[in-house]
């Protein structure tokens, strides 16, 4: 059965590179939310087996911390696992001091410390 992923503020073509990405190693389907009231209304109404932020949302390049501080902050929605989609270790640390798993970023594809990392999340029961 096919794992459940929001993206969370990514742009069009980096939300393809992380669909491609996932679909190569997993059995995903990928969700896109374009700021954090969409993700917020999706995170409540449908599962998903992990939650994917951009450091700056795409669409207004507001705070992707913001985002994961509003879903850590909810104990109706914070039972799923967030990751920070960041190049910048600092940004990752500040994401796991929130309550986020540790993250990827886009220069990380394909790389097996980070495939095993998302495998937690998404291989096959």
């Amino acid at each position: 059965m096919s794992k459940r992923v929001l993206s969370i503020g990514q742009c069009v073509p980096d939300d393809g590179a992380i669909l491609r990405f996932l679909s190569t190693h997993f059995d995903i389907q990928m969700v896109r939310a374009v700021d954090e009231q969409d993700a917020l209304a999706r995170i409540r109404t449908e599962p998903y087996d992990l939650i994917l932020v951009n450091r700056k949302l795409d669409i207004d390049h507001s705070d992707g911390l913001g985002v994961i501080r509003s879903i850590q902050a909810d104990p109706d929605i914070n039972t799923t696992p967030v990751m920070l989609v960041s190049n910048y270790p600092d940004a990752q640390e500040k994401a796991i001091q929130i309550g986020a798993e540790m993250g990827f970023g886009k220069m990380e594809y394909n790389k097996a410390e980070v495939i095993e990392r998302l495998g937690k999340f998404l291989k096959d029961d």
